[in-house]
């Protein structure tokens, strides 16, 4: 493989050493991985503002792993072994995932716990707009997402092993608690939006709840697509999977339709009928289609959305205090944590005009 087919994958622009040693996770790969052999080269991936990272190739195969960043970390974040065991239980079902080869819980071998699962070769589509993809195919793409993550809230978890993999029941009511905690725990200016949704997501959360196996930040670039086919081979980035609303899944998916180009390369400012994809009630009537579900009251997808504006805003705070610390794992996590802002005054925009 070339050094420019590496960097057209999503690898650092700059070569480098891993900030870990090497030749202990050579050795730890040759006793937990059959089949493994020797010698290793690791470089990291560009992306993943949470978890780093890394391309690992051996002279047979490549793979990658995943690692907890360094430093100070909240006790519920970077949840890798979570990550590990739901690609396993995914293994064999509608749901596609990488294979993954094993978990290492050992801080010893690079520094902090990680896992490794097989390097999976496609397309990953950064920009929901699709230009890299001929216009009438872009329909295909989005109904593919629809179609797998209806596969995934319709999985058995607890036939999978994964009934006690999250708290059955109340989900949103925990997740506003979770996230709210979160957000106080890293805040640095104060952001007054964040407090108004604290105030009214609590007293409005929408009834008859439904507990499905979620993915927790399902959207366009943690799948990797055939090269050719519209078709996903693997979901990525499962830290947030959780027994959970699989209408809060639904909305993550869909809030792109409401963010902007520039801060979130969503798509609010453009026709989809123009771009031939389909629109966020397509997405929603099509997913409902394919789970046989009653349609959505608008009010309850409201809240679901400006829900995941507020997940995703307290995890751009996160990743803002992070950076502000030096433990970043991605070089551009200062921009993105700048972001929290405009996301959350966003979601209370979005609660004012409609309740």
């Amino acid at each position: 493989m070339t050094d420019s087919t590496l960097r057209a994958s999503g690898l650092r622009d700059a070569a480098a050493a891993p900030p870990f040693d090497a030749g202990g996770l050579e050795r730890w790969m040759a006793e937990h991985i059959a089949d493994f052999r020797g010698p290793i080269a690791v470089d990291q991936f560009a992306g993943g503002q949470s978890n780093p990272t890394y391309l690992v190739e051996s002279p047979d195969r490549r793979y990658v792993l995943r690692r907890k960043p360094s430093g100070r970390l909240l006790p519920s974040a970077h949840a890798v072994d979570r990550e590990f065991r739901v690609i396993v239980a995914l293994a064999d079902t509608d749901v596609p995932v990488a294979h993954g080869y094993a978990l290492c819980e050992d801080p010893a071998i690079i520094g902090s716990a990680f896992y490794v699962m097989d390097y999976v070769e496609g397309r990953i589509f950064w920009n929901a707009a699709l230009p890299e993809v001929p216009a009438p195919g872009r329909r295909a793409i989005y109904e593919e997402m629809t179609r797998v993550l209806a596969a995934l809230h319709s999985v058995d978890y607890a036939a999978l092993g994964l009934g006690d993999f999250g708290k059955p029941g109340n989900y949103i009511e925990r997740q506003v608690g979770r996230w709210t905690q979160q957000y106080r725990a890293t805040a640095t200016d104060p952001i007054d939006a964040m407090d108004q949704l604290i105030e009214w997501l609590p007293l409005h959360v929408p009834a008859g709840e439904e507990t499905s196996l979620v993915h927790g930040d399902f959207r366009l670039d943690n799948t990797i697509f055939h090269p050719q086919e519209p078709r996903i081979l693997a979901v990525l980035d499962w830290e947030l999977s959780t027994l959970g609303s699989p209408l809060v899944d639904l909305a993550y998916f869909c809030v792109r339709y409401r963010l902007t180009a520039n801060e979130f390369s969503g798509l609010s400012a453009v026709d989809p009928a123009a771009l031939m994809i389909p629109t966020e009630a397509e997405c929603v009537a099509d997913y409902s289609r394919r789970r046989g579900i009653d349609p959505i009251a608008p009010q309850d997808w409201v809240y679901y959305l400006a829900f995941c504006m507020f997940r995703l805003a307290a995890i751009l705070q996160g990743v803002l205090a992070r950076a502000l610390q030096g433990n970043a794992s991605n070089a551009t996590a200062l921009d993105a944590g700048r972001r929290a802002r405009p996301l959350a005054e966003l979601a209370w925009r979005l609660v004012q005009r409609s309740f």
